[in-house]
């Protein structure tokens, strides 16, 4: 399910987004609102869906989010105006919101041993779909002389067939559980119940300073997803060069993903997260240096492998500090702090580029904001 869901989500953005706003006039002041609309729904539900599948099951939210991703890439055919795309961009948002945290709680609670692994090898089937996009997609809009329609007729019938998947997942909720909840609920102290453990969750000071890490390489992920798409047009590449770019960093995610979970399994998550923060942030302070198709690849790669050796640690320190009844909720806590991230990237990026500081001011920012959350980490975390 992930593998189609995701290579869906993100051949809706990758290289298509950045290109298909431009092509209705999106003035640049909103192309980091259009990029971050799809994150917003994160924040809101991330949580509360977390929860809901701890009482009644991952299937039934993990269904529901399905349904969401085959429906949505169908309404991009209906986009004329830059507000038509947010606000589609904002429903399509919700399907990734609703997936991710409980697909990760489901394999949390299922693997006790190796979770740093495991969990991995599950992010790195999703980038498969995520790397597999950006390939497919710029070729598609080169081969159609950019036409967005067939794209996203394309991206709806990957959506559909994650919903295919998603009927035939195994599991169900617990009918204890769900009785007792639904019990408390018409005693009006159902929604206290999920008080109760968001509280636990929050008054965790690991799973705080972990989730802050995830949210700050997700601002830069973020960001630099959608803005490298920009830059490398604006020297010149085309459609297929900038997607071989976008899709060469997510194979190196891919590949490298299970690796380092496996190595935070053996040395523990806090060295890979501070190695990792440190690597991502030189590609990112090069970039507006680059000036060619090979400089951007080697800029993308090694990005890449920063972002690998954080994000397959920062889950699982997540998950190992947290009990089995709370998966969720966690789960869902980090969920929405990362989108927090997420959102904010490409809002505030799009900023200092309209101003006169343009790429160049654009991206050092974000790499000197990777230096600053590797002290942040360093500090907060030392001997523990």
């Amino acid at each position: 399910m992930g593998l189609f869901a995701i290579f869906s989500s993100t051949m809706s953005k990758n290289p298509a987004l950045p290109l298909f706003a431009d092509s209705i006039g999106t003035p640049e002041y909103l192309l980091g609102i259009v990029a971050a609309a799809s994150t917003i729904p994160g924040i809101l539900i991330s949580l509360p869906a977390g929860s809901l599948s701890d009482v009644f099951g991952r299937k039934k939210i993990l269904i529901l989010s399905s349904i969401i991703f085959a429906s949505a890439p169908f309404l991009y055919l209906l986009v004329a105006v830059p507000w038509q795309l947010i606000i589609i961009r904002f429903y399509h948002g919700f399907a990734t919101a609703l997936f991710v945290p409980v697909a990760n709680a489901a394999i949390a609670e299922r693997f006790s041993k190796r979770r740093g692994e495991k969990l991995s090898i599950f992010s790195s089937v999703t980038i498969v779909g995520r790397t597999i996009a950006p390939f497919l997609g710029g070729y598609i809009l080169s081969a159609t002389s950019s036409n967005f329609n067939d794209l996203y007729v394309s991206v709806g019938l990957a959506g559909v067939i994650a919903l295919l998947v998603a009927m035939m997942l195994p599991g169900k909720g617990s009918a204890k559980n769900e009785e007792q909840v639904v019990q408390k609920m018409k005693e009006s102290e159902g929604f206290h119940v999920f008080l109760s453990n968001w509280k636990e969750v929050f008054q965790k000071r690991g799973i705080l300073v972990a989730s802050a890490v995830e949210s700050v390489m997700y601002y830069t992920f973020g960001a630099f997803e959608f803005f490298l798409v920009l830059y490398a047009q604006s020297i010149g590449l085309d459609e297929t060069l900038i997607g071989a770019i976008a899709g060469l960093q997510l194979v190196t995610i891919a590949i490298s993903k299970p690796f380092m979970g496996r190595l935070s399994d053996r040395i523990g998550r806090r060295i890979p997260i501070i190695i990792g923060l440190i690597t991502s942030s030189v590609p990112l302070i090069v970039t507006s240096l680059t000036t060619s198709f090979f400089d951007l690849i080697a800029v993308s790669v090694v990005y890449g492998l920063g972002f690998s050796l954080v994000t397959s640690s920062t889950v699982a320190l997540v998950s190992d500090l947290t009990s089995k009844e709370l998966y969720g909720a966690s789960m869902g806590f980090l969920s929405t702090i990362m989108d927090v991230g997420q959102a904010s990237g490409p809002i505030i990026t799009g900023f200092i580029l309209a101003t006169s500081a343009g790429f160049f001011g654009a991206f050092i920012a974000l790499g000197g904001i990777l230096l600053v959350f590797s002290v942040f980490f360093s500090i907060t975390t030392r001997g523990r």
